[in-house]
This record gives structure tokens, sequence and C-alpha cells, in this order.
């Protein structure tokens, strides 16, 4: 890994991809994703801008905030990983896995100024206990296309990986219209199903294309880079406490008995308890599971947008019982993170700009969260089974 150079250098979670590529593509006729309409997103910021702003921070922080590349995206974008504090309890925050979800990148470079340079007393006490570490923009290339996918083709996968020669391409492979995008141009992978709960796996011809319900392959550069991090943090700290993927959804949600429009949907379930009967083919990982403390790790989520007059109370539950080993969420839960997904409302093709500040402030607040509750360490004080009042999130 290289350290950070001072100048600028070179869902819905499951519905969308349980679709066919004919439904897919009939999907982007409907209202939460209108792919004729063209939405300015100028006040998003672009890789340019983010590497600027990492930059700064870097300066501000005086040594605090410390950045590295950590990986090369397909098309040659660098990756980098942001980490600020010192203490024992590790928090991995990840954002932009899809390109076209973008609050959570902005979110994470507000909280790295703040923890970097503020000597409040608050900024203070979780530099101390937390280890807090930021990959922003993760699958740059999707970013700057502003599309879910990244962008590599099936030969450039046989290139890498010359045993995959001739498979059937993975059923993550995008070569059709997808909310307002037409992949047939330019193909590319949802990365956030190459995820696979055996962390050293190699890619093995049998195992394609697989299916949503199947351990992804680690075949995209970018999800590689996720793993790497992973693994130098657990071999680093011995385990990464905490994971947090940040994401979007539709913009029409509602939240369960109301008729309010959902503000985020959060969650800890992405694959059956390996400790029970519907996860018995994850026994292996039964003992590194903690879905109590994902619980309570969403439930400091919910309590921290309903303080006072939050405009944010409007959180509901994801859709539960899903069984997504493929995903970074379900790959890093078994092996022993909590985890907490967010997916705030809208894509960019769905809202562009609009209510961007708004919805970056909710983020923000719900990992402050996270954050605040694991370093004063009073997340371990909630009651877990407070998670399932949590109302869900109706479509």
């Amino acid at each position: 890994m290289k350290k950070f150079a001072m100048t600028v250098g070179t869902s819905f979670l499951a519905a969308s991809l349980l679709m066919s590529p004919a439904q897919a593509a009939q999907s982007n006729t409907g209202p939460a994703v209108p792919s004729e309409q063209q939405l300015s997103i100028s006040g998003f910021m672009t890789y340019e801008q983010m590497q600027k702003r990492l930059d700064q921070i870097v300066k501000n922080s005086q040594g605090r905030v410390e950045v590295e590349t950590v990986g090369v995206s397909n098309q040659g974008r660098d990756i980098y990983k942001a980490t600020v504090g010192t203490g024992d309890r590790v928090i991995l925050i990840e954002s932009e896995i899809h390109g076209n979800e973008k609050t959570g990148t902005e979110a994470l470079l507000n909280i790295l100024q703040f923890l970097g340079s503020s000597n409040s007393p608050k900024a203070k006490q979780i530099r101390e206990e937390v280890t807090l570490v930021a990959l922003p923009k993760m699958n740059p290339d999707a970013a700057e296309l502003d599309r879910r996918g990244n962008a590599m083709t099936w030969a450039e996968v046989e290139a890498a990986f010359p045993q995959l020669e001739g498979v059937t391409p993975s059923w993550n492979y995008y070569t059709w219209t997808l909310q307002g995008t037409n992949y047939g141009e330019l193909p590319g992978f949802d990365v956030n199903r190459d995820f696979n709960p055996d962390l050293n796996y190699e890619p093995k011809a049998e195992d394609f294309p697989g299916n949503s319900a199947s351990p992804g392959w680690f075949i995209t550069p970018e999800a590689q880079t996720a793993r790497d991090v992973y693994l130098d943090l657990q071999k680093e700290f011995g385990n990464v406490d905490v994971f947090v993927d940040l994401h979007h959804q539709g913009p029409f949600m509602k939240v369960e008995g109301t008729d309010d429009d959902v503000t985020m949907s959060i969650s800890a379930q992405f694959v059956p308890d390996p400790n029970t009967a519907a996860g018995e083919r994850y026994s292996e990982y039964a003992d590194a599971y903690d879905y109590d403390f994902s619980r309570q790790l969403n439930v400091a989520v919910y309590d921290a947008l309903q303080i006072g007059n939050s405009p944010f109370k409007n959180i509901s539950l994801y859709q539960q019982g899903l069984d997504l080993p493929g995903t970074a969420l379900g790959s890093f839960a078994l092996n022993g993170s909590g985890t907490v997904l967010f997916e705030i409302r809208g894509q960019t093709q769905s809202f562009g700009q609009k209510m961007r500040g708004q919805l970056v402030k909710a983020v923000e607040d719900g990992l402050y969260g996270i954050i605040e509750g694991v370093a004063d360490e009073s997340v371990y004080e909630i009651d877990p089974e407070e998670y399932e009042d949590i109302p869900l999130t109706i479509r």
C-alpha cells in the first residue's frame, strides 16, 4: 500500500437484482427510476473533487487522518482508504459500491474532517477508543459513470482468471439496460455480489454463473480491494468489530403502518443465522456470527435519528429474511463483524441532487449513532430485541 499523495492523481439491495434482464430493462420505465429524465447531479462530489477533499482533510488533521491507496479500479483509478483514531475497536465503512448511490461518500468525508480536526471531548473520545476506517467511493469507475455497475467485460475476467475461459458469465454481469444505463455499450458487474465468506476463495469454473443466493468470486478489482482491506484489519486487530455499507434504494418506500415516505432503511440481516436450521449451510461460521451485536448497532442508528426535532425520523427495517452471501455485508457478517446496512431513499436517477443536503445529513447522523455508541460502549447495553420493534419498509 502506498501513502496518499498530496496532489490529485490518477436498490433495493435484493429486488432489482433478482430480475431477469428483460424485467430489469422493463423496470426502468417505472416511477422509481424515470429513465427519460435527465437530472442534475453536479452538486455531488466527483472523483477528482474527492481526491482534493481527502488531501485537505489530511492537511487539516495534522497527522490524525492517514489516507492510503489500497487498490486500483478496473479503469485505473486509485481506491483510497482513510483511517482516523487509535482505538482497539475497528469500524470499517464503505460508500459507493454502487456508483449512483452517492450520499454516503459525502457523509464519510464530513465525519473524517470532524474527527481529524476537532479537539472537542467527543472527537477525542472517539479517536482514543475507535479506529475508524473508510473506503469512500470504493467503486470509482461506476461513480464517474453515475451507474450501479463497474466498467469491466467478461473477456477481462477471463484474461485475469484463465481457468474461467468459456464458462457462462456470472449472473451479476450487466449487459442490458438498468436504471437508465445501457450496459450493452459498456458492460460491468454488480460489485456488491462479488464477495465470498471464504475470504481466501479463488474462482472455480464450476461455481459459475451462480445466483443471488450463492457466494461471489472476488473477480472484480474493487471487491478484491475491499476484501484485502478487511483481511489486513483482521490481521492487525484480530477482528473488524463493525462493518457498515452505505447504499440507496427506491424513492417511494413507505414506513409500515403509515403513509410516510421512508428517509432511510436499515438492516442487520443478510444471511440466515448459522446457528439455526435455516443457516445450516453456513455452520462453519457459527462461532463468529454475532446477530445480536448487529441488531444493537442498528438500534443505535434508529435511536440517533429519533432525537429531538430531527427531520429524519422515518427510519424503517429493510427487507428481512435475506440470503445474500455474495454481498459484502453477508460475507463480513459471517466473518464476525457486526453489520449495518444504510439504504437512503432514491438513486441519482430518482432525485438528481434534490434533497442531497438533507439525505447526507441523515447518513451522517446515523453513522454517529454507531461511532459514538461503540466509543462510549453504550451500544453494548442496548437490548437487541428492540430491533424487532422497528417498523418495516413497505414498497
